[in-house]
């Protein structure tokens, strides 16, 4: 059977072109005005991130990526600027890869017609976010769907869901971790990205979300897609491959935004928690985040660091994210060659 070429399509959330005012504000206004996003109807989203948001959160933001920009452009771009070209270079000729963000740019309907003027005979839709969310996966899932639906010719598509648990994954973290001498830290955070609560709920359809203290803490039937319970199954794994019983280290959640109720407990809930007990100097992974960004850099090194040291604590170490690490893009490699097999 004659068949093309198979298309891959890399897509990481976004970032804003420079680390300026104008171009933040373009990115946070189509960031936060996704309706996966900030799952309000349309006129009170539009109150709160054109009213409130925007006006007065565009600035210290801008502030912060300019304290986060390498001389090559933002990480986050750059770290999937390598991967792609990694990724590319390991799996051949028989492959066209192309990366995107899904707000600005490269944005996913550029990445797709250049896959599609390539004759691609299928694509496959990678997004960098080991864990599912409606904000994130979800919301690339639906652009990719809203863009081959203008197309008279729809390729096969293939879309990952997650891959929390992905071995491969688990052991770049872990020898990331490794190399900061884990026995020396007091304590270990696991520190994903938050969600409401509200939105968990949501998204759950067997009356299992939020019923018991315990319910994300394993992965069932009933709550398989849940974030949560994906980013207690990615803990789960971590721990197992580097040796952590229980007691040495805490599954939590960053980057809160409004009075809502989000997944608990909260990261800085958690730093309180350890200064209380006398602990020093902590380690914190953050697997929820393939490419260091404002989330790692700025929140954990910085901020975290700050407020650590305000509680009598000393050092929050953060482990590096997977970024252009050979391992990862050898890992990405060899998943896509099993998803399109």
């Amino acid at each position: 059977m004659l068949s093309g070429k198979k298309g891959v399509l890399l897509v990481n959330l976004g970032t804003p072109d420079k680390p300026t005012w104008s171009a933040v504000y373009r990115y946070l206004k189509q960031f936060l005005l996704d309706p996966r996003v900030i799952d309000y109807p349309w006129l009170g989203r539009n109150l709160l991130v054109r009213g409130i948001i925007l006006p007065f959160r565009t600035g210290s933001s801008t502030k912060l990526y300019k304290r986060l920009w390498l001389p090559e452009g933002s990480p986050l771009k750059v770290y999937g600027r390598r991967l792609e070209e990694g990724v590319r270079t390991v799996l051949g000729e028989k492959y066209e890869v192309e990366f995107a963000m899904r707000y600005q740019n490269p944005s996913i309907e550029s990445a797709i017609e250049k896959l599609l003027e390539k004759q691609v005979s299928e694509l496959l839709i990678f997004p960098l976010f080991p864990q599912y969310a409606s904000a994130t996966t979800g919301s690339v899932h639906e652009e990719v769907m809203r863009i081959l639906q203008k197309k008279q010719v729809i390729p096969q598509v293939k879309m990952v869901n997650s891959y929390h648990d992905f071995q491969a994954m688990i052991e770049v973290f872990a020898e990331n971790g490794r190399k900061h001498g884990i026995e020396k830290y007091d304590h270990i955070l696991f520190s994903y990205h938050g969600l409401p609560q509200r939105q968990l709920v949501k998204a759950d359809s067997c009356n299992h979300c939020l019923q018991g203290a315990d319910c994300c803490q394993s992965i069932s039937v009933e709550n398989q897609f849940c974030y949560s319970a994906q980013c207690h199954s990615t803990t789960a794994a971590l721990a197992k491959e580097l040796g952590l019983s229980a007691d040495r280290y805490t599954t939590c959640f960053q980057s809160r935004l409004g009075r809502e109720v989000w997944i608990k407990p909260y990261t800085s809930e958690a730093i309180k928690e350890r200064a209380k007990q006398g602990d020093k100097n902590l380690l914190v992974f953050c697997p929820a985040f393939v490419s260091d960004c404002l989330e790692t850099t700025i929140e954990i090194s910085v901020e975290y660091q700050e407020e650590f040291e305000q509680l009598g604590g000393e050092k929050v170490q953060l482990v590096e994210s997977l970024n252009d690490h050979p391992n990862w893009v050898k890992a990405v490699s060899s998943f896509i060659k099993k998803e399109t097999a």
